[in-house]
């Protein structure tokens, strides 16, 4: 049985980007590849909630391998997604110092419950029920055309961000 959702996924208007791929990386550090937001539709840092989306499309570099002829977005790539977005509402909630980013800790309770194609638009919900300076825990779903594809907890720790001559 899935979890009631965290919002009702009919109410979501993802019509109005407040953060794009841009805005995204001010706060998280992915690049190229691994860049799984498109954008961020709402943060509402009271409530400790986030809301925004992945387009699946044709280019990325899972397509080809993971199923050809009928591409699914990989589970591990969902989980990965719903990170970024707990990530970014960690840097806009100052939860870590300055100069760390948060990386995961561990995920829990995931379930998958649908699938996602190229061509759909995933959206990503999470809600922060645990924001400590050494560990997050987020709540998070997503949804395709309203229906919850997934599931889980993510854990968050900080990671320090080194230069470059200093790391080991």
């Amino acid at each position: 049985m899935p979890p009631a959702p965290l919002v009702d996924p009919t109410t979501i208007n993802d019509s109005r980007v407040l953060f794009d791929r841009d805005g995204i990386r001010r706060a998280n550090p992915q690049r190229f590849e691994m860049e799984q937001l498109t954008a961020i539709i709402e943060v509402d840092l009271e409530n400790k909630l986030i809301i925004g989306y992945k387009d699946v499309t044709p280019d990325e570099f899972w397509v080809r391998g993971h199923m050809p002829d009928y591409p699914l977005f990989p589970g591990v790539l969902m989980c990965e997604a719903a990170a970024q977005l707990a990530s970014f509402l960690t840097t806009q909630l100052g939860v870590f110092e300055t100069g760390s980013f948060i990386g995961y800790g561990g995920i829990e309770e995931v379930r998958f419950r649908g699938q996602v194609k190229v061509g759909d638009r995933l959206i990503l919900v999470g809600k922060g029920v645990r924001l400590h300076r050494r560990q997050t825990i987020f709540e998070c779903q997503g949804f395709v055309a309203g229906n919850m594809v997934f599931h889980g907890k993510i854990i968050g720790v900080p990671l320090v961000v080194r230069p470059r001559d200093q790391a080991g």
